[in-house]
């Protein structure tokens, strides 16, 4: 049986997203996406897992960065996010928007991100209620090849029932710099 804060953290995360009212009050620093975060049937056994991926508001049939988030509990009730990257970008590619290809994939279509682990924290606000953020350790590197470069992000988000928020950031291994993403604050998403 999963326990109710897990059940919450996936309620909150699933759905469409926008940022419209961000981008539109400061289309200097923040574009206009939309964010997929689907349910997935893979390792419900001890998880929710969600397919995510992103799309500029202007090009939807243009989406990116397809991944799995894998929550589920650790030791001592507390929860983790696992993130997944497609082993075959294309063959995923526009499967936010297309349920029926989601009921489609299997654990050998995705490999783990080792490095690509964050915690979750939670405060309950009301009876069925929460606020949860989500962290990568302090120590830890998330790092991808993708066409064969090698990609660091810096991952993180808040959920709560009204909204989610994104902390992620490409970061520049040289420097340790963000080079895209979240570098003025949080992509704030609304759910559709």
């Amino acid at each position: 049986m999963k326990p109710p804060e897990l059940i919450a953290l996936a309620d909150y995360m699933a759905g469409e997203f926008e940022n419209k009212a961000q981008a539109i009050a400061d289309p200097a620093w923040y574009v206009y996406l939309r964010l997929w975060q689907k349910p997935v049937p893979l390792f419900q056994e001890d998880s929710i897992t969600l397919f995510a991926e992103q799309a500029n508001a202007l090009y939807l049939d243009k989406p990116y960065r397809p991944r799995l988030m894998r929550m589920q509990v650790r030791e001592a009730g507390k929860l983790q996010v696992q993130y997944y990257i497609p082993k075959d970008i294309a063959a995923v590619r526009g499967s936010g928007a297309n349920s029926a290809r989601l009921q489609q994939f299997t654990p050998d279509d995705f490999e783990l991100l080792p490095g690509c682990l964050l915690v979750v924290t939670w405060q309950q606000l009301g009876s069925n209620s929460y606020h949860f953020k989500a962290a990568i350790p302090p120590d830890a590197k998330c790092c991808f090849t993708y066409q064969g470069n090698t990609q660091q992000v810096n991952l993180g988000f808040e959920a709560t029932p009204e909204e989610f928020l994104s902390y992620d950031k490409g970061i520049d291994t040289n420097t340790g710099a963000a080079k895209w993403g979240a570098i003025m604050g949080a992509y704030r998403f609304q759910k559709n």
